[in-house]
């Protein structure tokens, strides 16, 4: 009995360390995140595979949300190396890193992207406030000074502007960096506005702060997962359905959908850089110091995605959608991107 448990003992040791040598020789970088970002982090890997001696890196569209709660998981070669995201890391989200061990990171922002209200190019322009967006969409509004469910089914019962079309948004999942930006740039933005709901925030915060973030859930807007490229799929398929994603997936499928105008202004390459246009965000990568040395290539990488070739005015990520840094925001990024600076929060 004694010689059998050795036996098993000692094939536990070997199974174990044949697992933690496979996890320790990892010979690519892998990426998760945001899918917005995923087609340029996409294009950089590739870029990156066929320049260097590197393999390509893999990369993986989780949302930012999934992505960073990856990334924060630990560090080892079983977890990822860099974080994408549509928005900046939450300071819950760093503290969950910390808390795991993940102590070193560096945040490069690499440009800015606008997140677009549109529909399929059989269908007329649409033409939209945020109010209008905020009323259509928000799960609960005011009424009669006290909180009720939505019930506006059409456009027209939105505002008597606008077409008597039913209600049908596809957007993103609560996960998704997208869905944060949105919320905070057009539903809360709004709603912040809004007389009603400042007498409410008197009596009770914490309703009138659910009644500016959140989405009706009773059909009228349908989480479409995190492949935006789903969404466009299904805007061609239903003219009379609006979707929400970022300026990237505008500028590849032109040909297919068109945007909405929002605020007088349309989401324009322009528009979205000068700031014209009020729905835009930055957008984000974090990398894992702890992994640099250990997965070869993460420097080459963040080199590579920080060049003047990729991200630059004329660089190939510009023809991919991404609305550049101005000069002296990419110098920076760039020199905290080489020195690998620690972030704080």
């Amino acid at each position: 009995m004694i010689g059998k448990t050795a036996v098993l003992a000692a094939l536990a040791i070997i199974v174990t360390a044949g697992t933690a040598a496979a996890q320790q020789s990892r010979d690519h970088i892998r990426i998760v995140g945001s899918s917005t970002v995923y087609p340029f982090s996409t294009a950089v890997a590739e870029q990156f595979g066929k320049a260097t001696k590197f393999k390509t890196p893999v990369v993986e569209s989780t949302g930012s949300g999934g992505g960073i709660k990856l990334f924060c998981a630990g560090v080892g070669t079983e977890h990822p190396d860099i974080a994408n995201s549509s928005r900046r890391m939450k300071k819950s989200e760093f503290d969950i890193c910390t808390k795991n061990g993940v102590t070193d990171i560096t945040e490069v922002q690499i440009g800015f992207d606008g997140i677009v209200l549109g529909n399929s190019r059989n269908a007329p322009p649409a033409t939209f406030t945020r109010l209008q967006v905020y009323r259509a969409l928000a799960r609960q509004v005011v009424v009669n000074g006290r909180l009720v469910a939505n019930p506006a089914r059409t456009w027209k019962d939105v505002d008597p502007a606008l077409p008597a079309i039913k209600i049908e948004v596809l957007g993103p999942p609560p996960t998704s960096g997208t869905r944060d930006a949105f919320v905070e740039l057009v539903m809360d933005a709004v709603c912040e506005t809004q007389p009603e709901i400042a007498l409410l925030r008197k009596t009770d915060d914490k309703a009138a702060r659910s009644a500016c973030q959140s989405i009706r859930e009773d059909g009228a807007y349908v989480e479409a997962g995190e492949n935006d490229n789903l969404i466009v799929q299904k805007l061609n398929t239903n003219k009379d359905t609006i979707g929400i994603f970022g300026y990237s997936y505008l500028d590849q499928n032109g040909d297919k959908i068109q945007g909405a105008t929002v605020d007088g202004q349309a989401p324009t390459f322009e528009n979205i850089a000068s700031g014209k246009y009020a729905v835009s965000r930055p957008l984000f990568f974090y990398v894992k110091k702890a992994h640099v040395g250990v997965v070869p290539g993460i420097t080459d990488y963040v080199s590579e995605f920080t060049s003047e070739k990729a991200w630059g005015k004329e660089g190939y990520l510009s023809d991919k959608g991404l609305i550049p840094l101005h000069d002296a925001d990419r110098k920076a990024e760039r020199d905290k991107a080489k020195a690998m600076t620690k972030l704080a929060l």
